[in-house]
């Protein structure tokens, strides 16, 4: 059965955050922060879950984290993809992130790696970005 990806609801998000710890993800400033989640489910199951901070015309993409049976799959790269279109709608014009782990996947995605000082200052303040990740993750951002 291939995923649908759709906008998460309420009773999805408890689902999300077992999965993101799950995969050591941070999860702390999820109900201040309310990141836009949009998940890929697979009938009842959650096959994995994507989110964006969105900050006067950038955005930060969080939490996008893939349940283990569907990795390789290419799911990862549709939730990017769905959450860039997303981005666009909104009228955001640069999609900022943060990774310890997948700066080879997002480089494959035209996303390149810029210092966190060049990030807009709004995606600087997120508490994500400003506390929860730690210094050794690696900045990438893509231009829409």
């Amino acid at each position: 059965m291939k995923p649908l990806i759709r906008a998460a609801t309420a009773s999805d998000l408890e689902a999300v955050g077992a999965l993101l710890e799950a995969a050591h993800l941070p999860t702390a400033d999820l109900r201040s922060a309310r990141p836009a989640f949009l998940v890929a489910t697979a009938g009842a199951e959650l096959a994995g879950a994507g989110a964006l901070e969105i900050y006067a015309g950038a955005a930060l993409l969080r939490s996008l984290v893939i349940a283990p049976q569907w990795r390789g799959r290419g799911l990862g790269h549709q939730l990017v993809k769905s959450l860039e279109r997303q981005a666009r709608a909104a009228h955001v014009y640069q999609i900022v992130l943060l990774t310890q782990t997948a700066r080879e996947f997002f480089t494959r995605l035209d996303y390149r790696v810029i210092e966190r000082a060049e990030a807009p200052a709004a995606v600087q303040a997120s508490q994500e970005f400003a506390a929860l990740c730690p210094a050794s993750a690696v900045c990438l951002s893509k231009s829409l």
